[in-house]
């Protein structure tokens, strides 16, 4: 089974209408997926396709996105915050995610404080209810290392588009840390240092998604899930390049293995 390990399937359908038919023909062999959502109306809908019976599982993950606060007044992001303390004590979701930290531009660094203090609420969800991170990172990879010794203490981390380097990767998990890291089309679009990790990281440690719609491929207007088997081929040759020795169908079982091995999920 293909694995999408971060998708919007709500803001995917609602920008790109044609998109959910394109979808539903993949069908029950389709994508078992993380559906990330950061409000309400996108995580009910996301809910209500989790419980669509004979479809792909969906894992259903909610965040405040360390985007928002360059936006939104505090009062919204206070209300969304209840939203994600309401959701985890009602064991509705699979993941909180995503979080992290985004200093991408002098928009986002402004905001750094109140990332940070967002982060650390929704760390602590996370580990109160046992659930896995995930985690949204630009430019500031330095802010998560800040966290080791919490972030051990996770059932596992999971990172949304690794973006860091082999080394900062190793290190994560030589300090301990249950991390995964999951690439999606920077493997196609010549990204250099992500090509690297996931030619050499271990196995058992890899993901792929699509973050729909927000990666699209070259020439393509969103990212969506029959992307996955370009990714998945991406990976191997990658893999077999740095002297690997799984075949594309051993890495996509190991890599569906991570996915719900990662999530706390029982494999279907």
């Amino acid at each position: 089974m293909l694995t999408d390990a971060h998708c919007h399937p709500w803001d995917l359908f609602t920008q790109f209408p044609e998109a959910e038919d394109a979808y539903r023909r993949l069908g029950p062999a389709g994508p078992a997926c993380a559906a990330s959502a950061w409000n309400p109306e996108q995580f009910q809908y996301h809910e209500a396709l989790a419980g669509k019976a004979g479809d792909p599982p969906l894992l259903r993950c909610f965040a405040v996105h360390p985007q928002l606060p360059a936006s939104a007044p505090r009062a919204r992001l206070e209300e969304l915050l209840t939203y994600l303390g309401g959701l985890a004590a009602e064991g509705r979701l699979d993941a909180v995610g995503e979080t992290g930290f985004d200093l991408y531009d002098e928009r986002f660094k402004g905001t750094e404080a109140l990332q940070e203090e967002l982060f650390r609420v929704h760390l602590e969800t996370a580990l109160n209810r046992g659930l896995p991170l995930v985690l949204h990172v630009r430019r500031a990879m330095h802010k998560v290392f800040a966290y080791t010794k919490k972030l051990r203490s996770l059932p596992a981390l999971i990172f949304h588009s690794w973006p860091g380097t082999r080394f900062e990767g190793e290190s994560l998990l030589k300090r301990g840390i249950n991390a995964y890291f999951s690439f999606g089309s920077a493997l196609l679009l010549n990204h250099k240092e992500a090509m690297r990790c996931c030619a050499v990281f271990p196995a058992d440690r890899l993901l792929l998604e699509t973050d729909a719609p927000y990666q699209p491929l070259r020439n393509r207007a969103y990212s969506h899930g029959e992307d996955l088997p370009l990714l998945l081929k991406q990976a191997a040759v990658l893999r077999r390049e740095a002297g690997g020795a799984e075949g594309e169908r051993e890495l996509e079982q190991s890599i569906e293995e991570n996915f719900f091995r990662s999530f706390g999920q029982r494999r279907v």
